[in-house]
């Protein structure tokens, strides 16, 4: 049997078959495979492992592998670090995606002039050697850039190349102790006849560079692209492959971001840091509540506060709903910040247990600040947004609520309460609405000047803060 001259690699996860087929046989999407020219001689690969050499031939007890503790790099970020949980592992790789514009180069930039003038513990005064290798701009681009947001460390080094294989041998004569590839989708493998940023390119790219991490015990930031879907492209093994995944989101044309963790290895997922674009680079917000809160106007119906836990901290946000009579025959529904289905589900929990019509009214749900809630525990204030309007009365400026809701219009349970409470005290709020289970569970029911009110369901919770009929 002939040997195949063409591979058809779906763009979605990877798969490859030598027939082209509509359907994807790995993913089952449609229209996903391309066609890829085989090279006439495929040199073979040498796998390096964690310990530096050659893949381990022969398996180890658990109890014989040295037990060394992580050891992690200082960002000089605060954000960053909560995000990875403590700081840039050793020999980790990591993946930072976003959309177009949002701030990905900036923010890579601004890690190599804080780590690049850091003081090492080992008592050496010289700060961190930084390689950042770029793919898109030029060497004058970048100083330009980097003047811009002050960024001048003696130990940054700047390669503008797209050859991967010429990039790995920069890294093993230099050392450096960072290395930064802007970006994946740019690098590509001269023996791979595939044009860069394809599924191949990408893939054998990245555990090129996987592997020279792990073997060099150098941390490495790779800046990935998105598609028009907002998912990182390229295969889908690129995300299981690195460590950890860094997504950035947010609005262009807000000056707010968010750096949330898809996936890390050595931390939790929950974490989020919230920073805010300037002329000058990211600036971290320490306080993302007081944030989301300014601008608030007095004597709105339709609004809502939600207190929302990402990781350990606790957010305020507020929760606007629009609620007005229909000239169409459907009414419509538009949300910005929340699912869709679950605001369907908790009008249909509104009318059929609160008894608030909202048949042949179109209801607006927007989120301020350009964040994106995803917690059950957003249920509650986004249903007294709604109703309040429908109603078209005010709730109280002092006001909150969280608690997650059911079809059958009782309040549930919902973690971090207490966490919840402490920060809604700490910005001055006067009372706040909470599940009747998690007030049996709190040691106090006062936090300052904070007064606590349980309820069972959507109509207590209606008439404590005023919108019952």
């Amino acid at each position: 049997m002939p040997k195949p001259k063409s591979l058809h690699i779906c763009t979605a996860c990877g798969h490859e078959t030598a027939k082209w087929f509509g359907q994807c046989p790995g993913c089952g999407e449609w229209n996903t495979l391309e066609e890829h020219a085989l090279p006439a001689n495929t040199p073979a690969k040498r796998t390096i492992g964690a310990g530096g050499g050659i893949g381990m031939r022969q398996a180890l007890r658990l109890h014989e592998i040295p037990a060394e503790g992580e050891q992690r790099y200082d960002t000089g970020i605060g954000e960053l670090n909560r995000v990875l949980g403590g700081g840039l592992v050793r020999g980790s790789l990591v993946l930072l995606s976003g959309d177009p514009g949002i701030g990905k180069s900036t923010l890579s930039l601004q890690i190599c002039g804080e780590m690049g003038g850091h003081i090492q513990k080992s008592g050496n005064a010289k700060g961190l050697e930084i390689l950042y290798v770029s793919g898109e701009e030029s060497a004058h681009q970048l100083k330009l850039r980097a003047a811009r947001l002050g960024v001048d460390s003696p130990a940054l080094s700047v390669l503008c190349e797209t050859d991967a294989q010429g990039i790995i041998e920069s890294i093993r004569a230099s050392k450096p102790g960072l290395v930064l590839i802007d970006s994946i989708q740019t690098m590509q493998i001269t023996e791979i006849a595939s044009s860069p940023g394809s599924v191949t390119q990408v893939r054998e790219c990245t555990n090129l560079f996987l592997r020279t991490a792990k073997a060099l015990n150098i941390p490495c930031i790779l800046i990935g692209h998105v598609n028009k879907d907002g998912n990182i492209a390229g295969p889908k093994v690129l995300e299981h492959v690195v460590d950890a995944v860094l997504y950035f989101e947010g609005e262009r044309h807000l000056s707010y971001r968010i750096l949330r963790a898809v996936k890390n290895r050595y931390g939790s997922t929950n974490e989020i840091g919230v920073f805010e674009m300037s002329d000058t680079g990211l600036r971290e917000v320490e306080n993302p509540s007081e944030m989301l809160l300014s601008g608030r106007s007095e004597g709105a119906s339709g609004s809502c506060v939600a207190c929302v836990l990402e990781g350990s901290r606790p957010l305020l946000a507020e929760v606007q709903a629009l609620v007005s009579e229909t000239g169409f025959g459907n009414p419509r529904r538009m949300v910005n910040g929340f699912d869709a289905n679950r605001m369907n589900m908790l009008i249909a929990v509104l009318e059929k247990r609160a008894g608030r019509f909202f048949g042949n009214m179109d209801a607006y749900l927007n989120i301020a600040g350009g964040l994106k809630l995803d917690e059950p525990a957003c249920d509650l204030p986004v249903a007294l947004a709604l109703a309040s309007g429908l109603q078209d009365t005010a709730i109280a400026q002092d006001a909150l609520a969280f608690g997650e809701l059911g079809l059958g219009g009782e309040i549930r349970a919902v973690s971090g309460c207490e966490q919840r409470l402490r920060e809604a005290a700490r910005l001055g709020f006067g009372r706040c609405i909470i599940p009747r289970h998690n007030f049996k569970s709190l040691t106090y029911t006062q936090y300052g000047d904070l007064v606590v009110l349980p309820a069972r369901n959507i109509r207590e919770a209606m008439k404590l803060v005023g919108l019952a009929r």
